[in-house]
């Protein structure tokens, strides 16, 4: 794998791993949605939500196209929504909590 290659996932990770920016990505999984949409439903005023889309756009976390007026924001591809639900599924196990005496019986 080349450094670029690794240099690229960080950033899509730096991205995706704000707070706002996340629950961005979640609502969009559910579908296409316009910049209006999103921020209602995030309670978010238009010049924050905007500046968060834009930051997701250039990591090519989201794509967009407009709609006279209107644009619209969706996850970039299956690959993303992939990516997002599995963070989440995995954020959303409980944790295992093993004793100091547990993990010395795995090393052995």
């Amino acid at each position: 794998m080349s450094d670029s290659a690794f240099e690229r996932a960080a950033a899509l990770f730096r991205a995706a791993g704000d707070l706002a920016r996340l629950r961005l990505l979640y609502r969009l999984d559910a579908g296409e949605c316009c910049v209006t949409e999103l921020a209602d439903a995030s309670e978010t005023k238009l010049s924050t939500l905007s500046q968060q889309l834009r930051v997701l756009h250039a990591e090519r976390i989201v794509k967009r196209r407009r709609e006279g007026k209107h644009i619209y924001y969706s996850l970039a591809d299956d690959h993303v929504r992939e990516l997002i639900r599995a963070a989440l599924d995995h954020a959303g196990e409980p944790a295992v909590v093993t004793s100091p005496q547990q993990r010395r019986k795995r090393k052995s």
